[in-house]
């Protein structure tokens, strides 16, 4: 796990490319869209969510959830509960806001087709709540530890802020 702003900055980017270019492609593919899209068009796509995904984790979403997540009673010595409740909230967040980024594009694009903005959201919550919860406890979450306890944090690539 990240100790320093330094870690927390390339910890948080390794997690939103992850997280960005599956949920990215799995709504795009789910909405009819991933083959009507050129490559540049993808690329740009991911450019501007990766963006926007990392600054809301880092600035919004992470601190509130580390703050829920450890104001929970639970052993804070036992790493794995630690783990999921941050991961868990992390999730939360994530997906609300970012399925909000998703509604506001649809709109944009006039991929709404009339429907109702409230239906659609809560629709799209609970579809991107469904991949990404099992998604990062089981597979990216336990990816980006391991790529970065072993790289990054083992290796002393990141230098601790001073």
């Amino acid at each position: 796990m990240p100790t320093t702003k330094k870690e927390q900055i390339v910890f948080g980017m390794m997690m939103c490319t992850g997280m960005v270019i599956v949920m990215m492609t799995f709504n795009l593919w789910h909405n009819g869209l991933l083959s009507k899209m050129s490559a540049l068009d993808i690329l740009l796509q991911f450019i501007l969510c990766f963006i926007i995904a990392f600054l809301v984790e880092f600035f919004i979403v992470g601190p509130v959830a580390r703050k829920i997540a450890f104001s929970l009673p639970f052993d804070k010595s036992n790493k794995i509960l630690g783990v999921l409740a941050m991961s868990f909230f992390m999730v939360i967040g994530m997906v609300l806001i970012m399925s909000l980024y998703g509604m506001i594009s649809a709109y944009l694009a006039n991929q709404l087709n009339g429907a109702s903005v409230l239906s659609t959201y809560l629709h799209t919550i609970a579809r991107n709540f469904s991949l990404a919860l099992p998604y990062q406890l089981i597979i990216l979450g336990p990816l980006v530890r391991y790529v970065f306890g072993k790289f990054i944090k083992d290796k002393g690539s990141v230098v601790p802020s001073t």
